[in-house]
């Protein structure tokens, strides 16, 4: 095997490909979980020459997913120009999907075990999978294992009314019955998080977004599909003006700030990124963005703790900085996943807490501040939207490409994601 002489090398991000990012029940209302990713897979081949290559492996994955998906990733790529010698597998991790199969591959990578490996992920909230009542379901499985005609009927017969009405798609955590958006609702009034100051990053947000549209940042990242050629949420024109005038749809009287504006909507749309060794990269002559470095996960008891939902990743971070010898401050960009324009706030505003670093973190002094014209300076979630396990990806590809841009320094991601979790990398450029 490759590799097993030697210490752990480095994976490259080569580059990456995902789909404009859709409206739920818009243009992509009538595709697949599965023909989304084919569609960024196939993107991805056509942009590196891959047409019937294989890959060390390919990790991706969806959060709404499909009981005829249970084999997402392989029947993706056996859809796609890959060649259907390659090896796959699913991952899923909520929101943190997308940067935790590209862990996944770095590692892989790292060790020696492959010398190249896509992750991706998927989501479509408009083809959400529709289950079944208990109550059906439970007859179904016993009229299976009836012996004779007249103990199925016997079985059918104890179905009611009520068994027949199908359990309608929501997105709350199972243990607490809240909505996301209501648990950060409770989180954003705890740490007294202004409505002005969510307002003035949604609409940051966009105008990176759209600025970065016009001087042709995703021209090698983005496949049009479908006859979409732009995330579809990107509103170029908006203001905090404009933001300030929405109802909220978060939260209870004064203390309720959050809005549609700055809370990201349910979104269709798929990412993928390509990794590989270095030698794997040059052999190919293909280019080497950055260098994937380290990463970490965290969680945190929002169910019988006092701790936020989303903050995981305010955990996260300060142990990847320890272990690499970094401060808060030595990154040149960073990617903060804007699940709510508050997220973002709320985590940043933890690190400068004093109290917080000390009491939740164990450290002596805080992370302190960042440059804010360091963040997110592409856009994010709040202006592309947010298809749950595609959001990774579009942030690995985009941060290497900014990365090597520049030519030099490091970028810092940072995901929260559902069930109390968090996901975070560091990649440096080459």
């Amino acid at each position: 095997m490759a590799g097993t002489t030697q210490g752990p090398r480095s994976a490259v991000i080569v580059g990456g490909n995902r789909i404009p990012f859709a409206r739920a029940n818009g243009p992509y209302a009538q595709v697949s979980n599965q023909d989304m990713l084919i569609a960024a897979l196939d993107g991805l081949v056509a942009r590196f020459g891959l047409a019937a290559e294989s890959v060390g492996e390919v990790v991706a994955g969806a959060v709404l997913k499909h009981s005829r998906d249970f084999n997402l990733t392989r029947e993706s790529v056996l859809g796609s120009r890959l060649s259907s010698n390659t090896p796959c597998f699913d991952v899923q991790q909520a929101c943190g999907t997308g940067l935790e199969a590209a862990i996944l591959v770095a590692n892989k990578i790292a060790l020696g075990q492959i010398e190249s490996g896509v992750a991706g992920g998927v989501d479509s909230a408009s083809d959400a999978p529709i289950a079944v009542s208990e109550g059906l379901r439970h007859t179904l499985l016993a009229s299976g294992r009836a012996r004779t005609p007249l103990d199925r009927l016997k079985v059918w017969g104890g179905l009611r009314p009520r068994d027949l009405v199908p359990a309608t798609p929501r997105t709350v955590e199972p243990r607490t019955g809240m909505s996301m958006g209501e648990h950060q609702a409770v989180t954003t009034s705890r740490w007294q998080i202004s409505r002005e100051s969510q307002d003035e990053l949604a609409a940051a947000s966009h105008h990176n977004l759209a600025a970065a549209y016009e001087r042709g940042f995703f021209d090698d990242l983005l496949t049009p599909y479908l006859g979409v050629v732009r995330d579809q949420n990107l509103r170029p024109d908006t203001s905090v003006d404009k933001l300030a005038r929405l109802a909220t749809v978060f939260g209870k009287g004064q203390d309720a700030t959050m809005t549609a504006g700055n809370s990201t909507p349910l979104t269709d749309g798929a990412s993928v990124v390509l990794l590989a060794s270095p030698g794997w990269a040059a052999e190919r002559g293909l280019p080497a963005l950055a260098r994937f470095v380290d990463a970490e996960t965290a969680a945190v008891d929002y169910v019988e703790g006092d701790e936020g939902l989303l903050m995981a990743p305010a955990y996260a971070v300060p142990r990847l900085l320890a272990r690499n010898g970094l401060s808060l401050q030595d990154f040149d960009f960073y990617e903060i996943h804007e699940a709510f324009a508050s997220t973002v706030l709320v985590t940043l505003a933890a690190w400068q807490s004093e109290k917080f670093c000390h009491d939740r973190l164990g450290l002596d002094a805080p992370l302190g501040s960042i440059d804010r014209a360091r963040l997110n300076v592409n856009g994010s979630s709040l202006a592309a939207g947010h298809p749950f396990a595609a959001t990774g990806g579009r942030l690995v590809a985009s941060l290497a490409k900014q990365l090597s841009q520049r030519g030099s320094g490091r970028g810092l991601i940072s995901v929260c994601a559902a069930g109390g979790q968090g996901v975070v990398a560091i990649l440096e450029a080459i």
